[in-house]
Parts: structure tokens; C-alpha cells; sequence
């Protein structure tokens, strides 16, 4: 969860679906990393992860605890009880998804205003849209009330990308829940399975999500009576075929989006959006990779 795995080789009718997907993800990854969601401080919420939780749920309503807590399961429950249904006496989850919306805007309008990305802009907003748009909502309920919301401006490429990329990575978001789930995996255990293959580690991990050390060592006991990893958290054998099918699965079910584009206009999207996000990491304005170096431990 977080990252799109790079180790976990996808099959022939997955590479591009993978391939996007590594990239759709750094471009929604604006919403969290920008200097201007920094200003959801002014607006009277506590700090970062208190603004999270109010803006990443904010489409499905103003939802309870459990709905989010089931939502957004990678996390432990606490973390967003602190924050959950309190932060939309801030801002109502209306008001607050808006705001962010502007904020994003203005990082777009801040990091591509040259012109330079333009034409590969616009092509890939028009790409992404139509890739994206009649993808289904079943079992998916993030992915569903970020569908729901009005698509911006077509006169904003960068935003009507950004939109397309957010509901595209949501849409995949929930379909790698639906693998997990089938595979009988939980919260604390994908974050063992993602340590396990190089992605993070339990202190930094436990420190951004909100587990304890006591709940990730009970994590690898039960991962290790399944003969998924060994006593230490380390990959079995059996352990890294078991990632790499939940991770074709995840494919599958993610893989609509590319499915509709095609080979020739995926590869062009693949093309644009390494491009435009490329500029994002060179110029440091997303780190392209999860857990973010900066909070390593």
C-alpha cells in the first residue's frame, strides 16, 4: 500500500497497466507533497495528517469512524479517530475537498506555468480522462465518490490530469484492498509484505501509520505461521509468489483503464506522463517513491 511495486514482474497483459500506474500515482502525488497544501494549517486544521484526514475521505460525505477506518484500513484506527468526524467542524467535507482543489491548482499553475509541458499537458489530460471515465464503481466506495465529483475545466489540462490521475489511482487503491482482502491479509501485515520487499521499514512505517511494535511483531508471527515470511520479516520463497499473485491480481483488477486506451495511446500517456513527472522530481516537488526518504528511520 503506498507504493507500486517495482520487484512483483507483471505478466505480459499487466506491463502497461503497471507502467501507468507508477506514474499516474507521483502526478495525484501532488495533492500531499506541494508547499501549497501546507496552507490547510491557516484554514484551522492541527497539521498535515489532520488535514489528510479530512480532505482524502472528504468525497465519500461526512462519514463516520468505521466507514473511514474500513476505507483506509492500512492505517491503525486511532490515527483517524484523532481527526475523524471532528476535522469537518473545520471544514465540511464539501468545503474542504474544494480547497483542496484550489490549492492543487495553484501548485500546478506554480510548477507548470512556463509552457514548457503544454502540448504533452493537454494530451495527456484528454488521454487519462478518457482512460479513466466509465471505469466501475463496484466494490470500489473511494474510487466511487471521487467519481462522482465534477470533472474541472476542461481549460485546466493540469487539473483535468490531476483529477483523471487521483481517480485513477483511487480506482487501483481499491482494487489492491480487494486483493489484499481476498488474500486474507490485513492492515499491518500488507506493510510487513511491502518491508519484506524493500519498500520501507518497521520503524518508519509504524511511525507514519500508526502501529505499534507490539502490532507489527504480531504481524510477522501470523505472516510466519502462514509461511509468508521467516521469524525476522524476510520473504520465504512462498512469501514472494504470494506477493507477486496479489500484485496480478491487483493488476487485473486495475487494468481497465489501460484496457480502454490500448497499446498506442497507452504507450503516448506512458511518454507524457513521464515527462510531466519527471519534472516533478527533478525540480523536487514529489519524491516518486514511498515511504518518502525524508521520514526514513
Amino acid at each position: 500500500m503506498g507504493q507500486v511495486p517495482t520487484d512483483a514482474k507483471p505478466d505480459e497483459a499487466g506491463r502497461l497497466t503497471r507502467d501507468l500506474a507508477r506514474l499516474v500515482e507521483p502526478f495525484h502525488a501532488v495533492t500531499y507533497y506541494s508547499a501549497e497544501i501546507n496552507q490547510l494549517r491557516s484554514d484551522g486544521f492541527a497539521g498535515w495528517w489532520h488535514a489528510y484526514f479530512a480532505y482524502r475521505p472528504a468525497p465519500m460525505g461526512p462519514v463516520d469512524v468505521p466507514v473511514v477506518v474500513a476505507t483506509f484500513y492500512n492505517f491503525h484506527p486511532r490515527m483517524i479517530e484523532r481527526a475523524v468526524p471532528a476535522v469537518w467542524d473545520i471544514l465540511s467535507p464539501a468545503a474542504v475537498a474544494e480547497r483542496r482543489a484550489e490549492l492543487v491548482a495553484a501548485s500546478m499553475a506554480r510548477i507548470f506555468g512556463g509552457g514548457d509541458f503544454d502540448v504533452a499537458m493537454r494530451r495527456a489530460a484528454d488521454l487519462a480522462q478518457r482512460a479513466i471515465r466509465g471505469a466501475t464503481t463496484d466494490a470500489r466506495p473511494l474510487f466511487a465518490s471521487y467519481a462522482a465529483l465534477d470533472w474541472p475545466d476542461a481549460d485546466d489540462p493540469a487539473m483535468v490530469l490531476w483529477h483523471a490521475c487521483t481517480l485513477w489511482r483511487e480506482y487501483r487503491g481499491d482494487g489492491h484492498n480487494l486483493a489484499l482482502a481476498a488474500a486474507e491479509i490485513d492492515g499491518i501485515e500488507s506493510h510487513v509484505l511491502m518491508a519484506a520487499s524493500g519498500h520501507g521499514n518497521q520503524p518508519t512505517i509504524t511511525g507514519i501509520r500508526g502501529w505499534t511494535e507490539d502490532d507489527w511483531r504480531a504481524a510477522v508471527g501470523r505472516l510466519a505461521d502462514r509461511g509468508l515470511v521467516d521469524s525476522d520479516g524476510t520473504y520465504t520463497d512462498e512469501g514472494r509468489r504470494f506477493r507477486h499473485e496479489v500484485e496480478r491480481v491487483t493488476d487485473r483488477l486495475s487494468g481497465h483503464p489501460a484496457m480502454v486506451l490500448g497499446q498506442d495511446d497507452g504507450d503516448q500517456l506512458r511518454t507524457d506522463l513521464s515527462a510531466l513527472v519527471g519534472h516533478l522530481i527533478e525540480t523536487g516537488e514529489v519524491v516518486g517513491v514511498w515511504p518518502p526518504p525524508a521520514v526514513l528511520k
